[in-house]
């Protein structure tokens, strides 16, 4: 088995080092924060390159032992929709080779890229410094196509085209659960046997169930208050229009509730998409309370206070947010839809819905209301459960997902190919 000492890690689009929750940093970036810290405790170097935003950013930063971040300069110094992206792609590639030559150890044994943009990069890296590439695709173009609401922009053709190359040149390819293994299979004609699967992990000295009464408190969250949480990125595909509809449908009809609804999150991606405006036409301005995204100890803190975290999202490779939550002993009510499906175990840690109609979202959150003891004993089981899914698990599978890489790497080296008939 080929020894791993040293990964190059590409997230160009999205900074690990960017507060998850706004713009287009989410549980992804989550996902390579916590995958290069978990690696570099095995003893594995790990250099992240994401492109810099900003003229006043460090050319690198040091979150954790053994992890660095290069900010890669290209294009402006500032943020740019990642739909402009690509046309950056081989000044990104050609910035990352002049980062590289300036490195003492000059290579890298593996390349993991995540999401699209940053795998088209790879696989130019792969064959430029001649090692493997491994990707996390983290979203599909085509899974998210097929899911799209009235009105909303598919994801271009382009995007299709990058990930259907993707899936042919990379050595190894991680997917989240089995559901996103199939999708790869069944949208994009991967190889099943190239798919390893290591599901997202969680902080578990961060996420605890412990002290609830004490953050409740700190938040003035009264005990007689059915306190309903939504964190994560203010767009529709998160659904939190499903969520307002759904809390207005359950206070009218339940006058008796003393609703409070809280959504942690900053607008992201499609403009025209007004929460302010959504609440207001619901009539839910005395219910709900918007507050900007926060770091992970204060959203452990926020998942203890409630007594429900809502995910009605259209689309989830995972769904980060559930696990975090439920290591907190918070119950989840989520969408029966990609990673949600295993993340929640329905009926035990929390309660999956078919479907977006308000009135099915509204049924399964007054069940809860009306069964305090089962919620209680659902945010126990969810605790427990989350104990078997500390970062260090994905990081053993990601790292032998490198070691397959190489050897078949070595291996087709040391072969030579059959001649052309």
């Amino acid at each position: 088995m080929a020894l791993i000492r040293r990964v190059a890690l590409l997230s160009l689009h999205t900074s690990p080092m960017e507060q998850p929750g706004s713009g287009d940093a989410g549980g992804m970036n989550v996902y390579i924060r916590e995958l290069a810290s978990a690696l570099a405790e095995t003893g594995v170097e790990v250099e992240i390159f994401t492109r810099s935003t900003s003229a006043s950013q460090p050319a690198v930063e040091h979150p954790d032992p053994g992890v660095c971040v290069h900010n890669v300069l290209a294009g402006p110094p500032h943020k740019v929709p990642k739909e402009e992206l690509p046309g950056l792609l081989h000044s990104m590639v050609a910035e990352i080779e002049q980062i590289r030559l300036r490195q003492p150890h000059g290579r890298y044994d593996v390349i993991h890229s995540h999401y699209w943009v940053s795998g088209v990069a790879g696989l130019e890296l792969s064959e430029l410094w001649g090692v493997p590439l491994v990707h996390t695709m983290h979203t599909m173009a085509k899974v998210k196509n097929l899911l799209l609401e009235s009105g909303e922009q598919p994801e271009p053709r382009r995007r299709e085209v990058g990930e259907h190359r993707i899936v042919d040149g990379a050595a190894r390819l991680i997917a989240n659960t089995p559901a996103e293994a199939q999708e790869l299979v069944s949208h994009y004609g991967a190889d099943y046997d190239q798919i390893d699967i290591a599901a997202p992990g969680v902080d578990l000295a961060t996420f605890t169930p412990a002290f609830r009464a004490r953050s409740r408190a700190e938040r003035e969250v009264p005990a007689d208050t059915f306190h309903l949480l939504f964190a994560g990125r203010i767009q529709r595909l998160k659904g939190p229009q499903i969520l307002i509809k759904a809390a207005a449908k359950l206070r009218a009809r339940r006058p008796d509730i003393n609703l409070r609804l809280t959504i942690l999150g900053a607008l992201s991606g499609n403009k025209d998409f007004n929460l302010r405006h959504l609440i207001t036409d619901a009539g839910m301005d005395d219910v709900v309370t918007h507050l900007p995204p926060v770091g992970a100890p204060e959203l452990a803190a926020w998942f203890r206070a409630a007594d429900v975290v809502v995910m009605p999202s259209f689309s989830e490779s995972f769904g980060l947010v559930a696990l975090e939550a439920q290591a907190c002993g918070t119950p989840v009510v989520a969408t029966r839809v990609g990673g949600l499906s295993r993340a929640i175990c329905h009926g035990r840690t929390g309660l999956l819905v078919d479907g977006h109609h308000a009135e099915d979202w509204a049924d399964a959150l007054e069940a809860l209301y009306d069964d305090p003891a089962t919620r209680v004993d659902m945010g126990r089981a969810a605790a427990i459960r989350a104990q078997n899914s500390g970062w260090q698990r994905t990081a053993a599978i990601t790292l032998e997902s490198y070691h397959a890489a190489v050897d078949n790497h070595l291996v087709r080296r040391l072969i030579p190919a059959a001649p052309a008939p």
